[in-house]
């Protein structure tokens, strides 16, 4: 019996291991990707005739335990009284690697305004970040604090290349059917704390079946130099529908 009992737990032993140390490695190696993507438009005639049309999509992929990679794309197309006043396009990605609390992120962005006139916009930079709460139904606290180097082209002609301070606060919280998202950006110039760029965006989603959701956004933009005849403030509020996936 002692022998039986010996080998049959030497037998557990050898199924037991290998088991848990390949659920841990597929943990580590798992792959999760989740996608969102939003639309909105509007259409008035009258004293002003207005056409407005809008779409924002993120891509979002983690890698195990301490990778991932979010996406997000912004395209915002206006016209009023068949003059193109807003084309607006934004392109971001930021890897991170994070461990525990702590995060080291990294930037890259691309950027069109018609109404701040910039043709073209390129960021690039990394930094340290630190999460004061998270857990795994995505809400979160979190401050990140880049160097990023920035170059500027005009629609006169001019650019300006400098580098920035990016100081970043997050917060999300999400409860039942409701979800809250606010990113706040404050950019100064390392060199010209005058020059600078204040931003916030704000996202408040209510869940519907089939992975589809309502969406409200209020963003606002504050530039402290920008080019002559445009304005240094713009503020977007939308409503819109959004879908969402996840594998």
């Amino acid at each position: 019996m002692r022998l039986l009992y010996a080998l049959l737990t030497c037998f557990l032993g050898l199924c037991i291991v290998p088991a848990g140390h390949a659920q841990n490695q597929q943990q580590r190696d798992t792959t999760l990707i989740v996608y969102t993507g939003q639309l909105t438009g509007a259409y008035s005639r009258g004293g002003v005739s207005r056409t407005l049309a809008s779409t924002s999509h993120s891509l979002t992929f983690t890698r195990g335990q301490h990778f991932g990679l979010p996406m997000n794309g912004s395209f915002i197309y206006g016209k009023q009284d068949g003059f193109l006043k807003e084309r607006e396009l934004l392109l971001t990605a930021t890897p991170y690697y994070y461990k525990g609390r702590f995060r080291a992120y990294a930037l890259g962005g691309f950027e069109i305004s018609n109404l701040r006139g910039i043709t073209s916009r390129v960021q690039l930079g990394a930094g340290p970040g630190w999460a004061f709460y998270s857990d795994t139904l995505g809400r979160e606290v979190s401050v990140s604090n880049l160097l990023i180097r920035e170059k500027t082209n005009f629609r006169n002609g001019t650019s300006r290349l400098t580098t920035r301070n990016s100081a970043r606060l997050k917060v999300s919280y999400s409860r039942s059917v409701f979800t809250l998202s606010s990113i706040t950006f404050y950019q100064p110039s390392v060199i010209d704390f005058g020059d600078y760029r204040f931003s916030n965006l704000t996202t408040l989603a209510l869940k519907l079946p089939r992975k589809f959701s309502v969406n409200f956004s209020y963003n606002y933009t504050h530039e402290s130099r920008v080019i002559e005849g445009r304005f240094p403030d713009n503020t977007n509020v939308t409503v819109g529908v959004a879908y969402s996936t996840t594998r």
